[in-house]
């Protein structure tokens, strides 16, 4: 008898999703919720006031990949290639090469080129050798030791992996080793809790604002300044304006260590289990040296781009010319392509699409007029910190940070000539509060990933992290919107000269 014969019809198709691992009630009921909310818009709702037809229709797109995106339902990958696809069809947008922009933009090249990077250097073992060597040579003993360490570890990671749930991947195994020579005892469970959060979550996310390249909405945002403002921003530039980013994470480890009690938890055998898997690393191979010589290549074109003036994205693509030279490497293609993170390229190229959209089709502005009523006539910090809650009641229900600034990051670009405030300056801070929704696990992929770990439960991360929260509102508000005024672009005058070129 055969297995469908067993199972039934719809009994097979139940299986097949779990072993996908996910849930099939959750699917199957973000599949049909999801078309049935892009139908009911697209056919049956009333045009609503101000609103075109092209933005209603945009308007079912987006609700339909943001119900795909909460209920995971289908590839993030396959719902960023079909998202061009039904803007045409829906009349959001009249002809495909126009609704598929995203998969043409510099930024979407950009992160290919540095997802290849990625795949080069694990299929080469950098990246755990760049961890496990930075933890040697600082030598920890203590719990908060090995969390400043593999903050440095995320640091560096920052400039090779470009994600920070590639990042977290990474680095679990490092993180799982030290952990596992921890006892039972409450103190050293505790410290087990604190080293997974704030090294898989906390450290992976703050290190990943600073580079441009090192989390995915940051390129969401470039692209959007750029398509839309007709304003660049350099990888240079990127830097200078988002470092004082990484200060957010000596307040956070601050209140980890207090939450968790750590300050004189020490690791018994921690050290010597980094030495052992560090010993037991081979040599630093040629194909290492290379591929790390190319890669400060690439960084030195990033940092001198104001001087030669070769956009981020071609610098990219040059070093990735070298390192495919033939006979350069022994790499097979497909060590290459398995470790290339295909879905995130894909979902990260059509919220570019639905983005430009949302624009052009007035949904963006639409959407931007029901906002205004409620932050109006308060002063730009009160606006900030409206905005900011908002968006973290919105990302309760979120998982990928890409779907979350995809679908707010056009809506804060048309609000802010509304609300008299820096369009750049404004977007980036109610936009940078997103990557740090700390409240549950599934909020962000890098969380589900330090879940998996199995250290701490969903009400100790949700305990440390509501604190986290406050902590990352206050410090866009009283620490980086003044920066930012420092740098040339103050969120309270929205006709600052652009400081950059």
């Amino acid at each position: 008898m055969s297995e469908i014969t067993q199972t039934g019809f719809f009994g097979r198709f139940r299986d097949n999703i779990v072993e996908s691992g996910r849930s099939p009630t959750k699917s199957i009921l973000g599949f049909f919720l999801a078309w049935a909310a892009f139908f009911f818009i697209l056919w049956v709702m009333p045009l609503p006031e101000g609103l075109t037809v092209a933005g209603k229709a945009t308007l079912a797109v987006v609700v339909w990949a943001c119900i795909m995106w909460i209920f995971e339902s289908i590839p993030v990958g396959i719902t960023g290639m079909l998202i061009p696809m039904l803007l045409v069809l829906g009349g959001s947008v009249d002809k495909f090469p126009k609704a598929a922009s995203g998969f043409t933009t510099p930024v979407v090249f950009l992160c290919l080129a540095a997802f290849l990077f990625a795949a080069l250097m694990q299929a080469a073992g950098l990246d755990r050798r760049i961890a496990l060597s930075l933890l040697n040579k600082v030598k920890v003993k203590t719990v908060n030791g090995v969390i400043w360490a593999m903050f440095g570890a995320n640091l560096l990671l920052s400039f090779i992996i470009p994600a920070a749930n590639a990042r977290a991947a990474t680095l679990l195994p490092v993180v799982n080793g030290i952990t596992k020579l921890f006892g039972d005892t409450p103190e050293e469970q505790a410290g087990k809790k604190a080293i997974v959060i704030q090294t898989l979550v906390y450290g992976s996310m703050i290190s990943g604002m600073c580079i441009m390249t090192a989390h995915l909405p940051n390129l969401v945002l470039v692209g959007l300044f750029e398509s839309e403002l007709a304003l660049n921003l350099s990888y240079f530039d990127w830097f200078k304006l988002q470092w004082p980013y990484l200060g957010m994470f000596v307040l956070t480890q601050w209140w980890v260590q207090h939450y968790f009690k750590t300050r004189s938890v020490g690791i018994k055998g921690g050290f010597e289990s980094v030495q052992t898997q560090y010993r037991e690393l081979p040599k630093t191979s040629q194909t290492e040296w290379l591929i790390l010589a190319v890669f400060a290549f690439i960084a030195l074109m990033w940092v001198t781009e104001d001087w030669h003036k070769i956009k981020s994205h071609n610098s990219a693509l040059i070093g990735l010319s070298v390192l495919f030279l033939p006979g350069l490497f022994g790499f097979k293609w497909k060590e290459v392509q398995d470790r290339t993170i295909w879905g995130t390229f894909l979902l990260l190229a059509g919220a570019l699409s639905m983005s430009a959209a949302m624009g052009s089709s007035g949904l963006a502005q639409w959407l931007s007029d029901l906002i205004h009523p409620i932050a109006v006539g308060h002063p730009w910090w009160m606006i900030l910190l409206i905005l900011m809650v908002g968006t973290h009641i919105i990302r309760l229900g979120m998982l990928s940070n890409v779907a979350a600034i995809t679908m707010l990051a056009p809506i804060l670009i048309a609000l802010a000539p509304k609300l008299g405030l820096h369009p750049v300056a404004f977007t980036m801070l109610v936009s940078d509060t997103d990557t740090f929704a700390y409240l549950l696990p599934t909020q962000i992929t890098a969380a589900v990933i330090a879940y998996s770990s199995g250290t701490f439960t969903m009400t100790d991360y949700a305990k440390v992290g509501w604190v986290s929260i406050l902590i990352a509102i206050a410090y866009g508000i009283l620490v980086m919107a003044p920066w930012y005024a420092f740098m040339g672009i103050p969120v309270w005058d929205p006709a600052a000269p652009w400081p950059f070129h």
